[in-house]
């Protein structure tokens, strides 16, 4: 009877000690999920700031460009209305999903190429071309592109660990339990991978 008791104690002891282990991992991995989704909601923040860099730019840009006699105001208007409509686009750092990334990239692409039309209109205007402001301004958007690209590129690396983290097995059902759900990548745009034909 006394052995049959001891048995029953070491078993029920080593039942509790793997209950215990088991809540203890769980709390350890939700708090994992946690860790690494602040850091997808940080880097989040970090693009977003380079692109709002970008939009207050564009204003005193469009306005060297505007001096400019007979420049071509169509062409400003769209980047106007495309800096609008990239700005007015707001994605809630909670759902990054895969479909509210690709519209704030779309909002911010079709910013990108007015841009790049300004500047291909602007080629035609050589006095623009030479004041130091314009030049100046063209500099801090070059700089800012490149900051974009780079804070993208880490907010895909940071999510790839993310994604990858939480839909591992066992960490799968914690994240289903707790409510961690896979975020979207900023992609190349459409027809990058073909090079520009350039004609002479």
């Amino acid at each position: 009877m006394k052995k049959g008791c001891l048995i029953g104690l070491v078993i029920g002891s080593l039942a509790l000690l793997f209950v215990l282990a088991l809540v203890l991992w769980g709390i350890r991995t939700y708090n994992n999920m946690v860790v690494m989704n602040e850091g997808v909601t940080s880097q989040w923040g970090n693009v977003e700031t380079q692109y709002q860099r970008r939009s207050d730019l564009i204003p005193n840009f469009v306005n060297t460009v505007k001096g400019a006699a007979n420049f071509e105001q169509q062409t400003l208007t769209q980047v106007i209305e495309a800096r609008s409509k990239a700005t007015s686009v707001r994605i809630d750092p909670s759902n990054l999903d895969e479909e509210a990334v690709a519209r704030f990239q779309e909002a911010q692409g079709e910013l990108s190429s007015a841009l790049s039309r300004l500047m291909v209109v602007v080629e035609q205007y050589p006095e623009i071309k030479a004041t130091q402001n314009f030049r100046d301004l063209q500099v801090e958007l070059e700089g800012t592109e490149n900051r974009i690209a780079t804070e993208r590129r880490k907010f895909n690396e940071v999510v790839m660990s993310y994604n990858a983290y939480i839909k591992r097995f066992p960490q799968s059902f914690i994240a289903g339990l707790g409510g961690f759900h896979p975020k979207g990548y900023f992609k190349a745009a459409e027809g990058a991978d073909k090079a520009p034909e350039v004609k002479f």
